[in-house]
């Protein structure tokens, strides 16, 4: 009896790493997922394509992943609290939207992965490059400056012998700045000339908006960063209600009423972002994972607003478009 009571000790002593491995090897992971942008239900194109991405990839969110949610409501004041609370929850990564919810991830912790979406990562010294990110980095650069150029070649082909641009745009930011540049180049082949609208601030937004109903350009081009998508619904019946023809980078801004958008698919890299997620999760560090940049890029037109307009949109253009909203 004594013998067969030590056979049963030791048996149960070997079973106790067994267990406690298993229960290791089943941790559910946490990510959290920090944006400006408010959460709005149903979710948004990109938190929709982020979640479906994940699923693909055999994560259930709420069953073998958990997904921790914190928006700032365009309050970038709360940014920096909002990490912490993602780190203070002990998540294993941080998905970050933006350059300033990845600024403020980053500050709230040096060892915590971060997948960022966000526009010029290098000007901003977010990572060292896109091949080599370093830190604790890495995920997508959101914007190219040459699609600048791009935006400034439709709005010369929607709007007929339009010569003079207004452009809207935040020097502060460094890949406006070079947004900024490339349509200046733009601009010299088209023969056309630009007038340089700069902003900073909401308070100085408001003040361009004022001026520019006195003085109406004949066209405006935007330039996206997290100033000016923040007030995109706002420009965009500002633009309708001064017929002016105007475009952005941002979906949101044609789908509000904005007469053309064109840009990245931002959707789809939150789609992509998943797969370096899955990495993570699976033991690889971000420095050792190159920052990709966007392939998918998406042109739509809004007839409703063209029409307001008294605009002709050429025939061409409407047939390259990726969306036209009737």
């Amino acid at each position: 009896m004594r013998l067969i009571g030590l056979v049963i000790l030791a048996a149960a002593l070997t079973l106790v790493p067994l267990g406690a491995g298993a229960q290791q090897a089943t941790k559910i992971p946490r990510i959290g997922y920090l944006v400006l942008a408010p959460l709005v239900d149903p979710p948004s194109a990109e938190r929709a394509a982020f979640v479906d991405g994940l699923r693909g990839l055999g994560y259930i969110a709420g069953r073998n992943i958990i997904i921790e949610y914190r928006s700032a409501a365009w309050n970038r004041e709360l940014l920096s609290r909002l990490a912490a609370e993602l780190v203070e929850l002990r998540v294993d990564l941080i998905l970050a939207a933006g350059p300033q919810a990845t600024q403020a991830a980053r500050e709230a912790t040096q060892t915590i992965p971060i997948v960022m979406i966000a526009g010029g990562p290098v000007e901003s010294g977010l990572v060292a490059s896109l091949a080599r990110p370093g830190g604790n980095i890495t995920g997508f650069s959101a914007n190219m400056p040459e699609l600048g150029g791009k935006r400034l070649e439709l709005l010369h082909e929607a709007v007929a012998r339009v010569s003079r641009v207004a452009v809207i745009w935040n020097p502060g930011n460094p890949t406006a700045a070079s947004e900024w540049k490339a349509t200046q180049a733009a601009a010299r082949t088209l023969g056309m000339k630009l007038e340089s609208v700069e902003v900073r601030g909401a308070d100085e937004f408001s003040a361009v908006l004022s001026k520019m109903s006195q003085h109406r350009p004949p066209a405006v081009v935007m330039i996206d960063d997290t100033l000016t998508t923040t007030y995109r619904e706002i420009f965009a019946e500002f633009a309708m209600r001064n017929r002016l023809p105007a475009i952005m980078g941002s979906r949101a801004f044609a789908e509000s009423g904005g007469l053309m958008s064109y840009g990245t698919t931002t959707s789809d890299l939150f789609r992509r972002a998943t797969a370096q997620v899955d990495k993570i999760l699976k033991g690889a560090k971000p420095a050792d994972l190159p920052v990709e940049q966007p392939t998918k890029f998406e042109l739509v037109i809004n007839m409703k607003t063209a029409k307001a307009l008294g605009l002709t949109i050429p025939q061409t253009l409407l047939q390259r478009a990726d969306q036209v909203i009737e």
